[in-house]
């Protein structure tokens, strides 16, 4: 609470003397944050949204998460149990759940999370084939019987990015199954203050203390969820030069990310520290819309790829020091071990111009029609981005039409699958986390989902046989086998035109420790020095 010098004025003596201390309490014991983007969507399970993860987060836990190097653990699980046939999997639940209303957690609050989230999530679809049925012999205790051996159901329900399987009250779920969650109930470490949210200003959760965490050290979404600060307030600062000064000036306590030509201001004040947020980085991504021309034509598609230099958008979000980037040639992250640069011959190979990329432009049937980029014009991340694609394409003979917008307007434009004419759009760009696209069932950016899928619905029968033949694959060498064909199929088809590998920054005040890596900025562990 913040008195107002009259307020103060109006206090009794005591009272009066009493008040700045009282202030500068408060503020010790609330964490500010400056998120990269505002909050748009409250419901983590229907966005992919980077800001919707971590809001999810804060409010919501998972049967398991993972550790450093991405292994299961048992999260509100105490552990589970698998028959010999490998078709039923038994889940006991931690003693003294409770949510945020007080009632304690259920396994059928976990059935009915899990059955709803397997309808939203690129991995949950896959693992819904899977499942005959779910149930719930005591509150404790959930069983999720399959029709076949499912072996990476822990990593399905653990996935720690890009709608996770948060828990949620059976009775929210049970008003919302297929629309976005008005209620924000979890069991997380934090509850969403619903009537102090601003849009566009201010984002508040309060400490949960009937949360029970973990004994375990914290590791990525694992372990002990320790929540140290009373408060956690997300301040949304639209102008990132105004949020590094909040910073510098104690005003905040942390910002998400820090824009490359803004981290020489940080890096040399003593006061502030930074680190890589993610040790994997994040992939930049070009999504084209499957459904409308031009780029329902693959070899349009293929033509962009060959005339976009990866180097031109790396150096644009992340600078020129040669460790805060890395162009990968490929369809999946190069960090993810056992990923190969298949396309070193055919990304940016046309990107000299010159007669070669005329030819090439002549060659896919292109027929003049309108490009719309949506171009997120206050994400300092990717506002950058639209206009270098737009100049590529121009410059490259397509006629081409560059709309700014807010991140949240994007976000729900991109749902619009009619033709450009009539609202719809043709690519977009955004950021995926590498773990969160780091095998072929992950990898929603060539997933060939179709109309389930994510926007751009780009669809795939091929590419959907084989991602479930290597799903099922138990032996390593027919896994990799199964994997080279599903790289090589993605570099022909286009789904998407990954722009490399950059490693974003954040920052925070050298009096806070326990800051942990990940794919977002989790709110444990962290505390005061």
């Amino acid at each position: 609470m913040t008195l107002s010098r009259r307020d103060a004025l109006l206090l009794p003596p005591a009272l009066a003397l009493a008040a700045p201390a009282l202030a500068q309490d408060m503020r010790a014991r609330t964490l500010r944050l400056v998120p990269s983007t505002d909050l748009v969507s409250l419901d983590p399970v229907i966005s992919t949204a980077l800001v919707a993860v971590q809001h999810g987060y804060h409010v919501f836990d998972t049967l398991y998460g993972v550790d450093g190097q991405m292994r299961a653990q048992p999260q509100m699980a105490e552990g589970h149990q698998v028959s010999a046939d490998g078709r039923a999997w038994t889940i006991r639940l931690r003693e003294g759940l409770r949510f945020h209303d007080g009632e304690p957690v259920r396994a059928r609050d976990c059935a009915a999370s899990l059955e709803r989230w397997s309808r939203r999530d690129t991995f949950g679809r896959v693992y819904a084939t899977a499942v005959e049925a779910y149930e719930t012999p005591d509150d404790r205790t959930l069983v999720i019987r399959l029709k076949r051996p499912f072996p990476l159901l822990l990593d399905a329900i653990a996935k720690p990015h890009s709608q996770p399987a948060f828990i949620m009250p059976e009775r929210i779920i049970r008003a919302a199954p297929d629309s976005p969650i008005t209620e924000v109930v979890g069991s997380g470490p934090y509850r969403f203050l619903r009537e102090e949210w601003s849009s566009g200003h201010l984002i508040a959760y309060g400490r949960f203390d009937g949360y029970r965490p973990r004994s375990e050290a914290p590791e990525w979404t694992s372990g002990g969820k320790v929540a140290h600060f009373e408060r956690v307030e997300w301040r949304v600062i639209a102008d990132k030069s105004t949020a590094v000064s909040a910073l510098i000036q104690g005003e905040v306590d942390w910002m998400e990310s820090v824009p490359h030509d803004l981290q020489p201001l940080v890096a040399r004040n003593r006061r502030i520290r930074t680190q890589n947020a993610d040790p994997l980085g994040s992939v930049v991504v070009m999504r084209f819309n499957h459904l409308v021309p031009p780029f329902d034509n693959a070899a349009l598609r293929r033509f962009v790829l060959q005339v976009a230099r990866q180097s031109d958008y790396l150096t644009t979000v992340a600078g020129t020091d040669p460790g805060a980037f890395q162009e990968c040639r490929a369809m999946f992250p190069c960090t993810i071990p056992g990923v190969t640069e298949i396309g070193r011959d055919t990304f940016g190979r046309l990107a000299a111009g010159g007669p070669a990329m005329a030819e090439a432009l002549r060659a896919t049937g292109y027929k003049g029609e309108k490009v719309v980029i949506l171009n997120p014009a206050d994400n300092a991340t990717l506002a950058p981005l639209g206009p270098i694609t737009a100049e590529l394409l121009r410059r490259a003979g397509l006629n081409v039409e560059l709309l700014d917008m807010d991140w949240g307007t994007l976000l729900q434009r991109r749902n619009n699958r009619g033709p450009v004419e009539r609202g719809g759009w043709s690519l977009f760009h955004t950021t995926w986390p590498s773990i969160a696209i780091a095998n072929p069932v992950l990898n929603t950016t060539v997933r060939g989902e179709g109309a389930t899928g994510w926007p751009g619905w780009f669809e795939s029968a091929e590419m959907e046989r084989l991602t479930n033949q290597w799903l099922d694959a138990t032996d390593p060498a027919q896994q990799a086998r199964l994997m080279g064909e599903i790289h090589a199929l993605a570099l022909r088809e286009v789904p998407t035109v990954p722009l490399g590998i950059y490693y974003p920054k954040t920052a925070y005040r050298a009096e806070l420790t326990g800051v942990l890596g990940g794919s977002v900025r989790y709110p444990w562990n962290v505390r005061r020095g």
